[in-house]
C-alpha cells in the first residue's frame, strides 16, 4: 500500500469526532503494511486544528486553507481535494458517512474515474482491494463489496462503529501546506440556514431518546428532553413524529432520515416499521418503551418496558438522577 488518506470534517470550529474515528480505522489499515495514513484538512483558519489527528495515528497532515473553502461547497472541496489526492496517489480514501461525505465522494470518485462504498460498519485490505462490510435490507443482511478499477478507492465509515482511540505508540503527525486548486470553482455560498442551540448530533450522539406516534403531539416531547437532558443525549424521531410536525426533519431516524449507531437507543411509543429499524437496527443497546405488547420494536430492543410512556419515562427520568448524583 502507498498510503490511506483521511478526509476531515470540521463543524463550528472543531473536528467531528468521525474524522478521528476514521484516522484510527485507518491506523488500523496501514499498520499491517506500514503504509502512511494522511489527512486531508480543508477550510479557513483551521491550521490549530491539524496536530490533533497525530494522537489518532495520522504520520502527515495536508492543510488546505483557504476562505474560500469556508463554508463548504461540493465545487470547492472537489477541486482542492481532487488535485491533492492527484498528486499524493493514496491507495485508498475515507471519510465518516456524514452529509458532506456524502456529497463529496462520489462526486471526487466520479471525477477520478475510482469506486465508492458508504456506510460501511467494517473496512479491510483484501489482495490489494479496499472492502467493506455494511448494512442491507433494513440492517437485517449484511454485504460485503470490493473496489475495483483505478485507485484510489473510496469509502465512506459509519458513525460510532470504530472507537476513536489514541495510536500505541504514539505519534506526531507533520503538517505540510498545501495550496488548493480553486481556479476553475464557479459557486459560492451566500448563506447557511441552521437550527438554533447547541443540540447534540444525531448521527455521531452516543445515546439517543427517540419518540413516535405515542408521544401524542409536540408539547409532550419535553419529557423525552428530560431524559436526554439527564443522559446527555440527542433527540430522535420516527417518520410519523415528523410528518405529523411535532419535530423537524432533522431529528427523524429512519430510512429516508438519519442512519445512527449509538450505545444507547431509547425508542419511547415507536411501533418500530421497517423504515425506523434501517436506520438504528444497528444500535448497541436497544430499549423500546411501548404500551403495546405485540409492537415490534420489542423483537429487535435489547431491553423492553411494556407500560405507558407518559408514566414510565418521568420514572426514569428520576431514577436515573438519583443513580448520576451518586
Amino acid at each position: 500500500m502507498s498510503g490511506v488518506m483521511v478526509i476531515a470534517e470540521i463543524k463550528e470550529g472543531k473536528v467531528k469526532k468521525s474524522s478521528f474515528e476514521v484516522t484510527a480505522a485507518a491506523r488500523s489499515l496501514c499498520d499491517q503494511s506500514g503504509a502512511e495514513v494522511s489527512v486531508a484538512l480543508a477550510g479557513s483558519g483551521v491550521e490549530g486544528l491539524a496536530g490533533e489527528f497525530g494522537t489518532y495515528g495520522a504520520d502527515k497532515v495536508y492543510l488546505l486553507d483557504d476562505p474560500k473553502l469556508q463554508p463548504y461547497s461540493t465545487d470547492g472541496f472537489t477541486a482542492a481535494l481532487a488535485r491533492l489526492i492527484e498528486e499524493k496517489s493514496p491507495d485508498a480514501v475515507l471519510a465518516g458517512n456524514s452529509i458532506l461525505a456524502r456529497d463529496l465522494l462520489p462526486r471526487l470518485a466520479a471525477r477520478l474515474g475510482s469506486g465508492l462504498m458508504t456506510d460501511c460498519i467494517e473496512i479491510s485490505i483484501e489482495d490489494g482491494h479496499l472492502t467493506g462490510l455494511y448494512p442491507v435490507y433494513g440492517s437485517k443482511a449484511r454485504a460485503k463489496a470490493r473496489c475495483a478499477g483505478e485507485k484510489p478507492h473510496f469509502a465512506t465509515i459509519r458513525p460510532n462503529v470504530i472507537a476513536a482511540e489514541a495510536a500505541d505508540p504514539p505519534r506526531s503527525a507533520a503538517v505540510e501546506k498545501v495550496a488548493p486548486a480553486l481556479e476553475a470553482v464557479r459557486t459560492t455560498v451566500l448563506d447557511n440556514i441552521r437550527e438554533t442551540g447547541g443540540k447534540v448530533e444525531l448521527t455521531e450522539a452516543s445515546v439517543i431518546v427517540s419518540g413516535g406516534r405515542g408521544v401524542k403531539n409536540a408539547e409532550n416531547f419535553k419529557i423525552l428532553e428530560e431524559l436526554a437532558a439527564v443522559l446527555g443525549a440527542a433527540i430522535g424521531a420516527s417518520r410519523v413524529a415528523v410528518d405529523s410536525g411535532w419535530r423537524s426533519h432533522a431529528d427523524q431516524v429512519g430510512q429516508t432520515g438519519k442512519v445512527v449507531n449509538p450505545r444507547l437507543y431509547i425508542a419511547c411509543g415507536i411501533s418500530g416499521s421497517v423504515q425506523h429499524l434501517a436506520g438504528m437496527g444497528t444500535s448497541r443497546t436497544i430499549v423500546a418503551i411501548n404500551s403495546d405488547p405485540e409492537a415490534p420494536i420489542f423483537e429487535k430492543a435489547d431491553y423492553g418496558i411494556v407500560g405507558d410512556l407518559f408514566t414510565v419515562v418521568p420514572l426514569l427520568t428520576e431514577e436515573l438522577k438519583k443513580a448520576l448524583d451518586n
